[in-house]
């Protein structure tokens, strides 16, 4: 079970600090809980089972083994949120079938990185997952046209139409071009906003190909949703409350950054998710902390010094694993060689990470308040418990800002700007 380990929140922010104002809070942890009316058109990730209940699970799995007997390649065309929350987890649990694997497009425009791409689709059988909710976005659609050229390069037209499955809103562009050409077409949830969608079938069809535990990540995000929408428990017993107001707290005291640091690097995925989630729910009017991340202990030999003895505008969330699966062990021997390490002969390296961890947190929580979030193990079930907590808690701290946790209007600003030069206007 996920836990938020408030021992070391230490500077400038207390757990005392934290209980009051939670305690305070309990008629907008209850609102939070319902699902306020305001924003009921946003709220369909809120209910897990909404978007991912045992009989959509079913279908999407039946969906992926067909694709998977046919094709070894499964691209995901799609940028932000809607490809953030796979790529996530396929980073932190790796891609458990090497016969089947999962290339990421519709994510850039630089065409080095799209001529990488294409060229390793070659010699394989790929099918293609155009995810773009309303198909405005220049980066998935112009990637969607480039995959299309490639494939008429490689096959006729009827292999084409099945190879490619779209997702997106009904009665826009991208749906009548599937049934001008007979291409398989989803609902994008209308309800869900992209970098809420980490349990619809957004994600977890390329989740299910790839070869993960689907219902295990479900199971994860159910469990999670239970324990932090009871309303019988007190506020201050609520984990996503606490989160969110350690980070209001924060920013109250004249914190303008949130630091989220891990010593795995397989974790690097999930804070790229985290970034989006909480910059785009919160970076408005003026507000919000400004989510960044570190991967440790590279990054103590280059952010270290400025967390350590820099400008104290940063508060820092760890993420730690508690049990290591049997891929986190390597034992270091010892050598004839003097080099001065024999300090270390016969330890398992998990160990002299997590002595690292440890030390790094103890010296940055003495200027910074440093959180953490404690996940028991790294699997399916753990992942989805993390995610969802990710997002109610986003739902929450947005809301203790005063914003709308749910729009993201610079995005949109900055999308007229481009469409604008590029159309010569």
């Amino acid at each position: 079970m996920l836990r938020l380990n408030e021992a070391s929140l230490g500077a400038r922010v207390t757990s005392d600090d934290v209980t009051q104002a939670s305690r305070a809070s309990g008629e907008l942890l209850a609102q939070v809980q319902k699902g306020e009316v305001c924003y009921r058109g946003s709220l369909g990730w809120l209910h897990v089972d909404e978007w991912a209940s045992v009989e959509q699970l079913v279908r999407i799995a039946e969906l992926a083994s067909r694709l998977r007997a046919e094709t070894d390649t499964f691209v995901l065309i799609g940028v932000g949120g809607s490809n953030n929350a796979a790529r996530a987890v396929l980073r932190a649990l790796g891609q458990p079938d090497p016969t089947h694997q999962v290339v990421w497009a519709g994510n850039t425009l630089s065409p080095r990185a799209l001529n990488e791409m294409l060229a390793s689709l070659e010699g394989h059988e790929a099918v293609i997952d155009c995810v773009a909710k309303n198909f405005e976005t220049l980066e998935p659609g112009s990637s969607f046209r480039l995959l299309r050229q490639w494939m008429s390069a490689h096959m006729d037209a009827s292999q084409i139409a099945r190879r490619i499955v779209c997702c997106g809103t009904p009665k826009s562009q991208l749906e009548k071009l599937c049934t001008d050409e007979g291409y398989a077409f989803t609902t994008f949830p209308p309800n869900v906003g992209g970098r809420f969608t980490a349990f619809t079938p957004v994600h977890l069809l390329a989740l299910a190909y790839a070869g993960i535990d689907i219902h295990a990540l479900v199971q994860g995000a159910r469990d999670e949703e239970r324990r932090l929408r009871q309303t019988s428990a007190r506020p201050e017993d609520n984990a996503a409350l606490r989160y969110a107001q350690i980070r209001h707290l924060a920013w109250e005291e004249g914190m303008r950054v949130e630091l989220l640091s891990s010593f795995e690097p397989c974790l690097s995925g999930v804070s790229l998710w985290w970034q989006q989630l909480f910059g785009e729910s919160e970076g408005k009017g003026d507000r919000g902390l400004l989510p960044a991340s570190a991967q440790y202990s590279e990054d103590l030999h280059s952010l270290g010094q400025y967390v350590q003895e820099g400008t104290p505008l940063l508060m820092e969330t760890f993420l730690d694993v508690l049990e290591a699966r049997e891929s986190d062990r390597l034992v270091l021997g010892g050598t004839d060689v003097a080099d001065g390490f024999d300090y270390l002969d016969g330890m398992d390296f998990w160990d002299i990470n997590k002595a690292s961890f440890h030390a790094t947190r103890a010296a940055h929580a003495r200027r910074l308040p440093c959180p953490t979030i404690e996940l028991e193990r790294l699997d399916e079930h753990t992942l989805g418990e993390l995610l969802y907590f990710f997002m109610f808690s986003c739902y929450l701290s947005a809301r203790l800002l005063e914003v709308n946790p749910f729009n993201q209007p610079g995005v949109e600003a900055y999308k007229q700007l481009m469409f604008r030069t590029l159309r010569g206007a």
